[in-house]
């Protein structure tokens, strides 16, 4: 199972999908993280071309704090499934997902409104 998140210096999730230029995949056997690999993004906020790196690697589910309408269907459209609402350690709230204890938000960036917080439990 591959895992990506938008990731600042400190990975810490993005508070952002749109602003994110720092991607990393997690690459996941038995609940563990066994491998990791940074990808950069350029272009638009909607990351139209992040999908389809991240597609490529196989990544199949995204966590992110914030994300606008468009980026999700741009991500769907490669078979990502995007788990909105979540902020802090990129680790803690991968494991978090593992787990079973973190779910979507259903929070919708619409223009410049941010819908930030705490992945739910």
């Amino acid at each position: 199972m591959k895992i990506a998140v938008p990731v600042t210096g400190n990975n810490q999730i993005d508070g952002h999908f749109g602003h994110a230029d720092n991607f990393r995949i997690y690459e996941i056997v038995d609940k563990k993280i066994i491998n990791t690999i940074d990808v950069q993004s350029s272009g638009c906020g909607c990351k139209s071309n992040i999908a389809g790196v991240l597609g490529t690697h196989g990544v199949k589910t995204i966590l992110v704090g914030g994300i606008g309408e468009g980026a999700i269907h741009v991500l769907g459209n490669v078979g990502i499934e995007v788990i909105r609402g979540c902020s802090g350690n990129a680790e803690e709230a991968i494991q978090q997902f593992l787990d079973g204890k973190l779910s979507d938000n259903g929070s919708v960036c619409q223009e410049h409104q941010h819908h930030h917080g705490q992945c739910n439990h």
